[in-house]
């Protein structure tokens, strides 16, 4: 649900005491409207109807603010990816395919919690819990990953987990960001950002010695769960939200 549909409770809700709901709604609003980085504490507090001093009472300051808006908007992000995912039902590529459209649904339908979560600069690895809703969103595109690499076909290696599910989050967040939100300038496309995402997938797959039909042939789609990603980051991993993998 957007913030949009949200906000009109929210700041009824503030009236009967529900101030941390309505400041989150407020600074929701002001990200849509001017970005994660152009507003202050001061304008979500007169956005919310309260005084300047009021959300101290909830937030330390701007910055957790907008980390409680990153975790909410990665506790929904991970719940619409595990239901497109659906532990790879009816088969690996067909819920994968889902997963990304889900991606690029959540990017364009919820775009100030998208901007929060990925455009906030916000240091996710000093804050434990936004960390784990990241990582347990990123999860899921890991957990296809290991489904999808398992699909090699005899004598191609199988690629690495981790790496495609970088690679394919890097194009997801690629094409969201430049084509799938509705932003005004975005340069129109001859075809959807979901097909866009689709041919870029397919093209990544062909590199890595997948067969270059729409759906890549090999050993049976295995039934067994994928296995836990192992502890600890590679060295070298990026920082920033699912950066750190698990």
């Amino acid at each position: 649900m957007s913030w949009r549909k949200e906000r009109g409770r929210a700041e009824r809700g503030y009236h009967h005491g529900n101030l941390k709901e309505a400041l989150l709604q407020a600074a929701l609003g002001l990200i849509a409207e001017k970005g994660p980085g152009g507003f202050t504490f001061a304008d979500a507090a007169r956005m919310a109807g309260v005084s300047p001093a009021a959300p101290y009472r909830h937030f330390r300051d701007r910055d957790e603010l907008l980390s409680s808006i990153a975790q909410r908007g990665f506790e929904q992000f991970e719940a619409l990816l595990t239901q497109a995912w659906d532990d790879g039902r009816p088969d690996t590529v067909t819920a994968f395919e889902r997963v990304g459209k889900a991606y690029l649904a959540f990017a364009r339908n919820e775009p100030a919690y998208y901007s929060a979560m990925f455009e906030s600069g916000l240091p996710v690895d000093l804050n434990p819990t936004l960390l784990a809703a990241s990582e347990r969103a990123f999860g899921i595109i890991r957990a296809a990953a290991e489904r999808l690499a398992a699909l090699a076909p005899p004598g191609v290696a199988r690629p690495p987990a981790m790496m495609m599910a970088l690679h394919i989050w890097s194009m997801s967040h690629g094409v969201a960001s430049l084509f799938g939100r509705g932003d005004a300038a975005r340069r129109k496309l001859p075809m959807s950002p979901e097909d866009l995402l689709e041919a870029q997938v397919l093209i990544y797959l062909r590199g890595l010695g997948f067969p270059t039909d729409r759906r890549p042939s090999g050993p049976k789609d295995p039934a067994a769960p994928p296995p836990v990603p192992p502890a600890g980051a590679p060295p070298g991993a990026p920082s920033g939200p699912w950066g750190t993998p698990k």
